[in-house]
């Protein structure tokens, strides 16, 4: 399975900060350490991964996404088995204002019940730290490799 996202970030007062999503549900409701995300999705093999990327943002968010450029940060495999690929573009969003689609879900498990949750419940802007102990340890890599790269800038 493979996944497309964007990681997107800003300069406030001279600090890079990242945007974040929280996934939606009752699974994550009360989770918040490493269970963040970069907004990402699953795409096929007919669908170009950056093409998937934008409208898996546009999807989780609510906004469309920024105009560019965008930045590859390569591919990470998940311990799923998923493989991620994300690129970086410079933006700016008021995360209050996230609209997620939503997802309908069997809740409680095996109850017959069927009820429809927001897939990302809100996104926020982190620092580089925070937002490394906030994301899923299997997508640190692109943090890592977007700190760098405006590090050298």
């Amino acid at each position: 399975m493979r996944s497309a996202g964007l990681l997107l970030h800003r300069n406030r007062a001279g600090q890079v900060e990242v945007f974040l999503v929280h996934p939606g549900g009752p699974y994550w409701a009360e989770k918040d350490l490493g269970v963040w995300s970069i907004p990402k999705g699953v795409f096929e093999d007919d669908e170009k991964p950056l093409d998937a990327a934008l409208r898996e943002f546009r999807e989780e968010t609510g906004f469309d996404p920024p105009a560019g450029p965008f930045t590859p940060l390569g591919s990470i495999a998940q311990p799923s088995g998923k493989v991620i690929e994300a690129w970086s573009v410079p933006g700016d969003l008021d995360a209050e204002k996230l609209r997620s689609m939503t997802l309908t879900l069997e809740w409680p498990p095996r109850s017959g019940r069927s009820v429809e949750f927001p897939e990302v419940d809100r996104g926020a802007w982190f620092g580089f730290e925070e937002a490394h102990r906030r994301i899923f340890p299997g997508q640190r890599g692109f943090l890592t490799t977007l700190e760098r790269s405006v590090t050298r800038r």
